[in-house]
Order: structure tokens, then sequence, then C-alpha cells
């Protein structure tokens, strides 16, 4: 592992893998870092097929700088586009899951020339109003007079949510009008993911001009992805993506 001194010398923790390009992008999702099965299992697809490949924590996360209700989108956005612009060379297959899914749109919208193709593990654009609307009335109320409340989920796990990252969220949505890309996109959807709505998919078709995209739903995929069918989907997609470019 090592660790990139952005502008505010701050350290972003990542693995870079040299080889051919396109390379490969990985971007882990909200509240989760570059250590899951599925970034490990692209690692390994990027060294057998010797391809370049940057797996990073956006800050707040994992081994990076900070804690999480220090940061928003708008900063994990500028996390990845100082990586791609620093540490990769040529063309890059940018992975997003979840969260991530709404970074690759955002950063193939400000470095559309780097970028070429998209891959989205159960993306999640836009989430910021279904997430607010989830909250209880206690915690709304605590975000409007404190602007910040602590977010628990149902396995014990929390996180403090702050008025500020709702705001970001809102600046940066991304499906609210049209998406100029040109490249292949192809999104993998869980059929029985319980946090991302298996309509997303659809609202990012729609939204994009390209005209080479592809859903992919997994009968029995969840919100991870982590199965080993889930991961040799995700590798399959890989392969199809450099095929069309």
């Amino acid at each position: 592992m090592s660790y990139y001194i952005n502008k505010f010398n701050q350290k972003i923790a990542y693995k870079y893998i040299k080889g051919k390009s396109p390379g490969l992008v990985f971007v882990h999702g909200l509240n989760s870092d570059m250590r899951g099965l599925k970034a490990i299992s692209i690692e390994k697809y990027a060294i057998k097929n010797k391809l370049a490949f940057l797996r990073f924590d956006c800050r707040g996360h994992g081994k990076s700088f900070g804690n999480f209700e220090d940061f928003s989108i708008k900063d994990w956005k500028n996390d990845l586009i100082e990586l791609i612009d620093n540490l990769t060379r040529g063309p890059q297959i940018i992975i997003g899951s979840s969260m991530g899914g709404w970074l690759m749109m955002l950063v193939a919208k400000a470095r559309p020339k780097k970028i070429a193709g998209l891959l989205g593990l159960a993306a999640a654009p836009d989430f910021g109003d279904e997430l607010y609307f989830s909250l209880s009335k206690k915690s709304k109320l605590e975000i409007k007079k404190k602007g910040y409340t602590k977010h628990l989920l149902d396995y014990g796990f929390s996180y403090i949510l702050t008025n500020k990252f709702f705001i970001e969220l809102k600046k940066n949505k991304i499906l609210n009008k049209s998406f100029k890309f040109k490249k292949p996109i192809i999104l993998i959807q869980g059929l029985k993911d319980k946090v991302v709505n298996i309509k997303i998919p659809l609202k990012i078709l729609k939204s994009v001009s390209s005209k080479n995209v592809q859903i992919r739903y997994l009968k029995s995929g969840d919100h991870r992805l982590s199965s080993k069918k889930d991961l040799k989907s995700i590798n399959n997609a890989i392969t199809n993506i450099r095929e069309l470019i």
C-alpha cells in the first residue's frame, strides 16, 4: 500500500499495479474501502491480463486521512480525479461499486478523454433524497438544529451524517439532466439488492447519451455482488468492455 499526498497535505491510501492500457480503476462504496472481495478479484483479473490497476480509499474511509463526517461526495470525486490525473497513464475503465458508481459518472463527466468505459456494480447515483427520507423525524430534526445526526444501520454499524453531506449530494446530482458520454457502459444489478432499487440502472440508461449501454441483472445477486458467480460476471463484463473499446 502507498499514500498519495493531496494539496491539503492529507494522505489517500492506494495500491497501484503497472500494466497495459486501458487500465482499471476500482471505486468503493459509501463507508466501504478498497479491501473488499470485488476489489481483490478485479486486481487478480488485472494481473492475469497484465493490465494497470488502481484501487484506493476515499478520504474518511479505510486507511485514508480523516473521519467520514469530515467529507462529502465533492471531496471523494476530487480524490478520484486527482488519482487518475497523477497516478494513471492512458485511458481507464472505471469500475464503481454503489456510491462508487455515482463517482465514476461524475469523473467521466469531468475527465471524458481519460475514461474508456464504465462498469457500474449496483451503481447508486443520486441517492441523497432517498437516504434523507429514510431517516427518522428525530434524525432530520438533529440535522436541522445541530447540523449532524448519528445514523445507525440494521447490523449495528453507525456513522455520522451532516447537513453539508446532504447539501453536496444535491449539488452533485447527475441523473437530472442528460449525461453526455459515448463510450461503453455496463451496469450490473442484483435482483436481491435491498439497498439500491433495481430500477436505477434503467434511470441511468435513459440519462446517458451513449448507445452502447448494457444492463445485466443477476437473479441471485444482492448489493454486495461478491459471490463467486457475481465476481465471475464482473470479470466477464470487464472483458466485454475491453472488447468494445
